[in-house]
């Protein structure tokens, strides 16, 4: 059984230009994903799924393996299983093999993370795992111009509130044959929970980049 980390990176970003080869502190932000994926000793090959030059030879330097990933799999409405899908195939992996995925746009994680995961992946016999994070915010909707209050009330003390959790990006883990099936995670999918202290940035947008400088600063 072998443990292959996939890192999906496609070109083109639209809302931050080139963001998985931008520079965060002097390390390309997909770097980040690639070191993480490196220094689990039990990680066997860190790959990277994309059809962009650039990020093939930033990713090459840094010491990942490339796959070609297809145009018609790299467009806008392009889904993630069917790029991960891709890679197993042209991986040829075992059906009971498994698939870390790591989102490029994820720089910070807990330390041990992947390896605490995989751990705890085959001691339960997990089929999937993703990680999540306790919500702390007071939750709700508007219709019609008013507010309706979805995980508390109105008045109602931050201790008492529901408990809610959302997944953060920062490490999903798959069998092979479930991937096969087209998913990756899913409701029957093990969630482990990250610590609520724990900082979490997704990078989207130029401000998201700018809040992971400085907590790569601060840390």
């Amino acid at each position: 059984m072998k443990n292959i980390a996939i890192i999906p990176a496609r070109g083109g970003s639209k809302r931050l230009k080139n963001k998985n080869i931008k520079p965060l502190l002097g390390i390309p932000l997909i770097g980040y994903s690639i070191k993480d994926a490196i220094a689990c000793t039990e990680i066997d090959e860190v790959y990277i799924t994309t059809d962009c030059k650039e990020i093939k030879a930033v990713g090459t330097q840094l010491g990942a393996k490339i796959i070609d990933r297809p145009k018609e799999l790299a467009g806008d409405y392009a889904t993630t299983v069917s790029a991960i899908q891709h890679a197993v195939d042209f991986l040829g992996l075992h059906p009971d093999d498994n698939i870390v995925l790591l989102q490029a746009t994820n720089p910070l994680r807990p330390k041990n993370l992947i390896s605490d995961t995989l751990h705890l992946f085959n001691e339960k016999k997990l089929d999937s795992l993703f990680s999540v994070s306790k919500n702390h915010h007071k939750l709700g909707e508007i219709i019609d111009d008013k507010f309706y209050p979805s995980n508390y009330e109105f008045g109602q003390r931050s201790q008492d509130m529901k408990k809610l959790y959302y997944e953060n990006g920062l490490i999903y883990i798959s069998k092979i044959r479930l991937i096969q099936q087209g998913v990756i995670f899913n409701s029957e999918s093990f969630p482990y929970c990250i610590d609520k202290n724990f900082p979490i940035v997704d990078i989207d947008y130029l401000e998201d980049f700018q809040y992971a400088e400085y907590l790569l600063k601060s840390i």
